[in-house]
């Protein structure tokens, strides 16, 4: 099942993999790499999940709108998870790659409606941490769309300071009431992630150990 979102112009795709087999439980919201859609998420990533399993199109990407003359960055994308989650309430996030950038910013933006962020392996996951240097990216409009590939040249490309990630983490690790907001369970450790992980003083794990523990959190801090 596919819902549509409005995100400004942009009409953003929200597709459900799969219905809750426990009524009570949360879902799950999966966001996909660099270049990708909602087809791309391996079964592992939402096998055994107890609540409903959502997987969203980011702009530019699979059934999403494309806009005119790209214009994107990550925090674009950000809030299209935030218009996800407005529509779903709490849910846990994972995301692949670019994804996994994604649900780290929205861990950090919204603590109050992420329980618990999944970091995985995936296309798009190192972007730049060169801030400072001027870059103009090369579009290749003869490319077939969707992916857009404006999405594709402006976002391989997305600054990422390492202490501006490590300051989400750190907004995370504050105001949610998860004892580990973020786990990280990647083999690629671009400087941002690194940051992240010397911030919250945690290693890269198995992810299943993390969805268990992230399937059992309270939607509410008062059912802690």
């Amino acid at each position: 099942m596919t819902e549509f979102l409005a995100h400004g112009r942009i009409r953003l795709a929200l597709h459900q993999l799969r219905p809750a087999t426990q009524p009570d439980a949360h879902p799950l919201l999966l966001l996909h790499g660099l270049g990708e859609s909602h087809a791309a998420h391996p079964a592992f990533t939402h096998e055994g999940w107890p609540g409903a399993v959502h997987a969203l199109d980011f702009t530019g990407h699979g059934q999403s709108s494309i806009p005119a003359g790209g214009g994107y960055s990550c925090e674009v994308l950000m809030g299209d998870v935030d218009i996800a989650l407005a529509h779903l309430g709490p849910a846990t996030v994972c995301g692949r790659g670019l994804g996994a950038y994604i649900a780290l910013l929205i861990a950090g933006g919204r603590p109050e409606l992420v329980l618990g962020a999944l970091l995985l392996d995936g296309p798009g996951m190192a972007g730049t941490c060169s801030a400072s240097t001027p870059y103009i990216p090369l579009v290749d409009t003869t490319q077939p769309a969707p992916p857009d590939p404006f999405a594709i040249a402006e976002l391989a490309t997305d600054a990422r300071p390492p202490e501006y990630a490590s300051h989400f983490a750190h907004l995370a690790s504050q105001r949610s009431h998860l004892p580990h907001p973020i786990t990280v369970c990647t083999r690629e450790q671009p400087p941002w992630l690194r940051a992240v992980m010397d911030l919250l003083g945690c290693q890269p794990i198995a992810p299943q150990g993390a969805w268990r523990a992230y399937a059992a959190a309270p939607r509410h801090p008062s059912h802690a």
